[in-house]
């Protein structure tokens, strides 16, 4: 429970005070004033990317371990309708630390490791490290005569600066791989790998883990608002939280999935991962991404349900219900099964809510009812509202999805993130406590709590930290 009195936090509501916070936050990060660590990636077997113990019939089980595994691990060709253009070849290659499922490994970047192989016409850009995160690649502007789609940007002295062009946005994805030099490679098929030099002209995304996010799917739309809206302290309202849903453009129901909450299904989010992300046209995307007629060697979905008395499901189908089936990430500590936690995590749990927090990542929401027993009318521990909040300018991407803004993104889920080796969304820092302070700059929602974290003692940010690294 929260009690808002000077006394108790040492603090004084002074709203001018809060407007100088951001720069003296930034000194300190900058100076490296860290009297804490992150304590690292938590070490042990995997806390996630398994099926749900309970709840599942066995013909879901059996469809989880049989189809589900084996269509999210298989590496597509080209006669499977890999490409033109294309990040990976399956999904397990994006979605694979801490185990299938999850997101980028702390070495051995995939796209770097098998891009001799994957594609070999085409070169390693430089914000691509082996010891780097995943990244999918977007434009901040459209540019002349790019040599991926007949346009290209123009030279800008610095990031701000192709934000401020009068050139029209782009913001689309822009593959990093071609089918050009592979062996089965379509004749007559030359696109060209885009031009990456003008790293001052791009924003960057990690693969989001895929971990509960059938019972996120199973939230109902009022919890989420009803979550959003309740604040029975003031707490939210005096830290500036404010927040608001992405919703669907056309029956106005709440979208949940990716950074900024675009997505509203796991069918459709499933979809665009397929195509977008592998080149994989399908019944909810049909239409080649590439412009060049030579490339596109079969004009059907390459990805389709069939209709026979006895028939498989299509791919898709076989992704959205393998992700739906998966189990929330399992806490190092305090549940069933699990040891006690340390006095340090418990302490850290109470910080987290005293400060604010909670206040965006919350810690549960409730599931409504689903014909699958394993979703239905349960707690998904997620430590998110699923709502979209202002980020400031140090997080803006300037990237607009339905109605979240440049700098407006997902609460992001916290489960899970004891085993995870990237931060923030376009994986910029490997540091969970950079990745904290990076929460505070003008015009973020939570600049006045990352400011009470700093103004807590040593012990207790480093207490904070062993509770996230628990999760």
């Amino acid at each position: 429970m929260y009690y808002i009195r000077k006394d108790e936090r040492g603090l004084v509501w002074n709203p001018i005070s809060w407007s100088c916070i951001t720069v003296f936050l930034f000194l300190q990060v900058t100076a490296g004033a860290y009297a804490q660590i992150d304590p690292g990636i938590r070490g042990g077997a995997p806390g996630a990317g398994l099926p749900f113990t309970t709840g599942l019939t066995g013909s879901e089980l059996a469809f989880f371990n049989d189809v589900g595994v084996k269509e999210f691990n298989e590496i597509e060709q080209v006669e499977d309708g890999l490409g033109p253009r294309f990040n990976l070849d399956s999904c397990a290659g994006c979605h694979l630390f801490p185990a299938i499922g999850g997101s980028s490994p702390p070495m051995n970047n995939p796209l770097v490791m098998r891009a001799p192989t994957m594609a070999p016409g085409s070169t390693v850009p430089s914000f691509l490290k082996i010891d780097g995160p995943i990244r999918e690649v977007r434009f901040i502007r459209q540019t002349q005569v790019n040599s991926e789609r007949g346009r290209r940007s123009d030279r800008h002295d610095d990031e701000d600066e192709a934000r401020k062009s009068n050139a029209p946005l782009d913001g689309q994805v822009h593959n990093i791989f071609t089918i050009v030099g592979r062996s089965d490679n379509p004749e007559g098929c030359k696109i060209k790998q885009p031009d990456f030099s003008d790293t001052r002209n791009m924003i960057f995304r990690i693969p989001t883990p895929l971990f509960g996010l059938g019972l996120i799917e199973s939230i109902t739309d009022a919890t989420i608002k009803n979550n959003l809206a309740s604040d029975p302290t003031g707490l939210k309202r005096l830290l500036g939280i404010r927040g608001s849903v992405n919703t669907n453009g056309n029956d106005g129901t709440v979208t949940r999935f990716g950074w900024k909450a675009q997505n509203k299904s796991l069918l459709l989010f499933s979809g665009e991962a397929y195509n977008v992300e592998m080149g994989v046209t399908n019944e909810f995307f049909p239409n080649e991404r590439s412009e060049d007629p030579k490339c596109a060697t079969n004009p059907l979905p390459e990805n389709r349900t069939g209709f026979g008395a006895e028939t498989e499901p299509s791919n898709l189908v076989a992704f959205m219900t393998f992700v739906r089936f998966m189990d929330q990430p399992t806490p190092a500590c305090g549940t069933a099964g699990q040891p006690t936690c340390s006095p340090s995590v418990v302490n850290g749990r109470a910080l987290f809510e005293w400060i604010g927090c909670s206040g965006c990542h919350t810690p549960s929401l409730p599931t409504g009812l689903s014909y699958t027993e394993a979703l239905n009318q349960k707690q998904a521990k997620l430590f998110s509202d699923l709502a979209l909040h202002h980020m400031g300018s140090g997080l803006a991407d300037d990237i607009i999805q339905g109605k979240a803004g440049p700098d407006e993104f997902r609460t992001a889920p916290l489960w899970g993130i004891g085993q995870r080796a990237f931060f923030l969304h376009d994986g910029r820092t490997n540091d969970l406590l950079k990745a904290i302070y990076a929460h505070a700059s003008p015009g973020s929602e939570a600049s006045r709590v990352i400011g009470l974290f700093h103004r807590l003692t040593a012990s207790q940010r480093q207490d904070i930290l062993n509770f996230l690294r628990s999760l």
